[in-house]
């Protein structure tokens, strides 16, 4: 990818000097070699010094006989 047409500014902010495509996306790779994306770099909660993805507390939280949908949000202390 050579960057976001025409947006310099913006292409300047995602790829570094290596020519390298800074998404943001927070993936796992499996033994197999495919890429999985669950979630995003922006959307991370920082709780007590850990890492928390919302997307996986939604996830729990579905699962939960009687919960048909749910969103988790971070607020400030």
């Amino acid at each position: 990818m050579e960057g976001y047409w025409p947006r310099d500014e913006e292409t300047a902010k995602v790829m570094d000097s290596d020519g390298w495509f800074h998404t943001g996306d927070i993936a796992t790779m499996a033994e197999s070699g495919f890429v999985t994306i669950v979630d995003r770099k922006k959307d991370m909660i920082i709780v007590s010094g850990f890492n928390v993805y919302p997307n996986e507390i939604e996830e729990l939280v579905v699962g939960l006989d009687g919960v048909v949908e749910a969103a988790a949000i971070g607020i400030p202390d």
